[in-house]
């Protein structure tokens, strides 16, 4: 670095202190004037922190903020002295430190890691986002709350004409910038999005336009907070895990020894946990002989008191022992020996949750009916835009998820309630609460050789389109 350029950052970063410093006293009544707008960046942050976690926020003032979000142990960081009095005096329940972002000094790891509207003050991003590598864990989620660079003529007349606060000249960073410093630094973002379109508590207007018209496609582009996800590159410690893979099994009697000769070694351990579901056949009875037939394999049996899929997968992740989680279909559409492609995705960090996706590779002629396939590739652009993921196939009967992710997610299964039978949504959405990386695996989808479907095209159908009425209620629109 020369001279020169040594000057300009420390007039910079001196610029910002003797800002931050002289706001310190005035930011709490600044911002209960705009206390809509604020507020509705901790309602969104929350919607994603769980109540358990270690929450970091950096750049956080005077702790408003920090102090209404979600998390167990709350810490909060700020280069202005003053600012970090005032946090301490209101509220001393929470770890307050004084420091520069681009030389951390704490030693813990932390859950999630929150840096609204900060960005712009940093003289050196890039140092910022390497530093946070000392309080990040392989698991930890990092949120960055900024202003939308559309938006910058707008927000500098209103420092012209007072309504809001004036400030320092900021970086006014773009998506991609963004990605790439955090890409460079040894992070990967996996979900962004935008909310906002208008900053102030117009009663009805800004209901109206914040809740539902700002979050459709286009227009979204338009709203004044950007939010950006990301997470750490570096895989996990490597090391074998073991797996549970319960295979509901309704009316399939002819396929269960299938799934056990068919079935991949993988992992530290196996266990297999086939659920019967009400069936007709002898499923039931096929299903008892297996422990004994198969004495290599580490098999439990049981059978569902409720109906549906979903309370045949509930019921056997309840019984499980693994370290992961799986689902196998018994109609085996989805072969045996793709498993452990999804153990390994992840195990290696590629994602949080891996869910098949059979709109990849070309099918076998009668795998899935031509009505089927078009009702999968409609919900599949529905939910990818309701998720902010990409989600190209959510009916695909191949699910895989830590069981301390699903213990987590169970927790939170009552923000959703009880509403899907087949269990594939349930997961999805608990995933997509938890904050976890969604990946698509792509598989090659199967015909059936024993039994028929028990999917109806139809009714089934209209139970989807409330699913989508569902999650949008619950995430696009929440």
């Amino acid at each position: 670095m020369t001279q020169t350029e040594h000057k300009l950052r420390s007039k910079r970063r001196r610029d910002f202190f003797d800002h931050f410093e002289k706001l310190a006293p005035a930011l709490e009544k600044y911002r209960k004037r705009y206390a809509y707008f604020w507020n509705d960046i901790v309602r969104y942050c929350n919607y994603f922190i769980h109540e358990d976690d270690s929450v970091l926020e950096i750049g956080c003032a005077t702790g408003d903020m920090l102090s209404k979000m979600n998390g167990k142990k709350k810490t909060g960081i700020d280069f202005s002295p003053k600012m970090i009095e005032i946090a301490k005096t209101n509220f001393p329940e929470i770890n307050f430190y004084i420091q520069d972002a681009e030389d951390l000094d704490l030693d813990e790891k932390f859950d999630t890691i929150v840096l609204s509207h900060v960005t712009g003050y940093f003289v050196d991003v890039l140092n910022v986002f390497n530093s946070l590598t000392s309080v990040c864990h392989s698991r930890t989620r990092i949120i960055i709350n900024y202003y939308n660079f559309l938006w910058e003529p707008m927000l500098i007349f209103g420092e012209f004409i007072g309504i809001k606060q004036k400030s320092p000249r900021q970086n006014w960073l773009t998506k991609k910038d963004l990605q790439t410093f955090l890409y460079i630094a040894g992070y990967e973002t996996y979900r962004s999005t935008r909310r906002v379109l208008v900053p102030v508590n117009i009663p009805i207007i800004s209901w109206l336009l914040n809740k539902f018209i700002g979050r459709l496609p286009l227009i979204n582009n338009l709203c004044l907070n950007q939010y950006m996800f990301a997470r750490p590159l570096s895989t996990l410690p490597e090391k074998e895990y073991s797996t549970t893979i319960v295979i509901p099994a309704r009316n399939e009697s002819g396929n269960l020894e299938n799934a056990l000769k068919r079935m991949p070694a993988f992992g530290k351990r196996q266990e297999i946990i086939f659920i019967e579901g009400n069936s007709t056949d002898d499923t039931w009875s096929q299903m008892q002989q297996l422990p004994s037939k198969y004495p290599q394999w580490d098999i439990k049996i049981d059978q569902q008191t409720g109906k549906g899929k979903g309370d045949a997968v509930r019921k056997g992740f309840s019984l499980a022992t693994g370290d992961i989680l799986m689902i196998l279909d018994a109609d085996l559409t989805v072969p045996p020996e793709d498993l452990p492609s999804f153990y390994y995705a992840l195990t290696r960090n590629k994602g949080e949750f891996i869910n098949g996706s059979r709109l990849v590779y070309p099918m076998e002629k009668k795998a899935m009916r031509m009505l089927n396939l078009l009702g999968n590739k409609f919900f599949s652009i529905m939910f990818s835009w309701l998720l902010e993921q990409n989600i190209k196939d959510t009916l695909c009967g191949t699910k895989v998820i830590f069981k301390n992710d699903y213990e987590k997610l169970i927790k939170n299964r009552s923000f959703f309630g009880e509403f899907d039978p087949f269990g594939d949504y349930d997961l999805i959405f608990g995933a997509y609460k938890l904050n976890l990386k969604i990946v698509d695996l792509p598989i090659r989808y199967r015909e059936r050789v024993y039994g028929d479907t028990n999917i109806s095209r139809f009714s089934h159908g209209f139970l989807l389109l409330r699913m989508v009425g569902h999650a949008a209620r619950k995430i696009k629109f929440y």
